[in-house]
């Protein structure tokens, strides 16, 4: 795994504030997900992370994307660069680019060096590097790695999600479930569905699998 500096608030923290701005309760977001209160609690406060399924179902549940995760609340009003103005930034979360402090949802590249990548490290060995962003679009512009063992959702439960789903094959294998059908991807390998066709994506393998995934969500 490559050094990455820029460092990201918890996950857990963003899913709260945003549980909060819909005005939903924690048992009311673990209905909706399918998935027990306490888990929610322990994603919420960080002692757990969330599978890639359960991080799409908890977005969907709260009406957001993921890029929403990333970039935590929106300030009241756009700053110009390098300097805030006006009032506070209503919780929204300051993140450091090449150590620059910028405010949540700013633009990511249009080069984006290994060293400030920003990364998420969800459950069941698997690590989101963000590639780019441009803000206002729903789009996951990822470096997906998936560590032996890894897989997209726990068990033998498959995901769905809204938008379209484009994936490119680095390194390693990786076996991807497509409704009823399974598919090993090696490195040179291309997937491009709808992101609401059930799938999974798991490693059987014994090095990491990495690949550079594009997901347009859609509202």
């Amino acid at each position: 795994m490559r050094d990455v500096t820029t460092a990201l608030p918890p996950v857990g923290e963003r899913i709260r504030e945003a549980r909060l701005r819909h005005g939903m309760s924690l048992r009311a977001l673990a209905r909706a997900v399918g998935v027990s209160a306490s888990l929610i609690s322990q994603i919420e406060t960080g002692k757990s992370r969330p599978s890639v399924s359960t991080l799409y179902a908890i977005t969907k549940a709260l009406e957001i994307s993921v890029e929403d995760v990333f970039d935590g609340t929106e300030a009241e009003s756009t700053p110009p660069p390098g300097r805030p103005v006006g009032g506070p930034l209503s919780g929204a979360v300051l993140q450091a680019v090449h150590g620059v402090a910028q405010p949540a949802g700013h633009r990511i590249g249009p080069i984006v060096r290994p060293e400030a990548r920003e990364v998420l490290q969800l459950d069941s060995g698997v690590t989101w590097e963000r590639l780019g962003h441009l803000p206002g679009t729903r789009i996951d512009f990822l470096l997906v790695t998936y560590a032996p063992g890894g897989t997209s959702s726990s068990g033998d439960q498959l995901m769905r999600h809204s938008g379209l789903e484009y994936g490119f094959l680095i390194e390693g294998e990786l076996t991807l479930t497509l409704g009823f059908e399974e598919h090993l991807l090696r490195p040179g390998d291309a997937v491009s569905f709808p992101s609401s066709t059930p799938h999974r994506y798991r490693n059987d393998g014994v090095t990491p699998a990495v690949g550079v995934w594009y997901v347009h969500e859609e509202p």
